[in-house]
């Protein structure tokens, strides 16, 4: 497995004002568990809101069907992410708690990332890529 300078940490507990914390949500943007409701609780997501920018953080949806639905999603902030080359995206293992899918279902999404400097990955998701 090889690590990369631009991992996410496994537990984020501060952002700087240029950092974006980004989480899995479901498309409702009820965020009530896991790093959803860290990211309503702490950084600004917003009830109601389960895709894109919201304060400083991301929605990507992960509970809608299979992995082949969140890649739209995954594409979008992608795009977004180099949209903003002034942020810093720290990707949480999005999908991977209460969605219920592993690293090696939705790492592979990421697969573009790796080319974008300002997004951040977890380790796990490194190894996968």
């Amino acid at each position: 497995m090889t690590t990369n300078t631009r991992t996410t940490e496994k537990s984020i507990e501060h952002l700087q004002p240029n950092e974006i914390f980004v989480f899995g949500s479901n498309l409702e943007g009820m965020h009530a568990g896991g790093a959803a409701y860290l990211a309503k609780e702490r950084w600004g997501a917003v009830w109601g809101q389960g895709i894109g920018l919201q304060g400083q953080t991301y929605a990507i949806p992960t509970m809608q069907g299979g992995v082949e639905t969140i890649k739209p999603y995954v594409d979008d902030f992608i795009q977004f992410a180099k949209d903003n080359p002034d942020k810093v995206f720290l990707v949480t293992e999005i999908g991977c708690g209460i969605a219920g899918f592993q690293p090696e279902d939705i790492a592979p999404l990421f697969k573009e990332a790796i080319k974008v400097s300002n997004i951040y990955l977890p380790e796990r998701f490194w190894g996968i890529l």
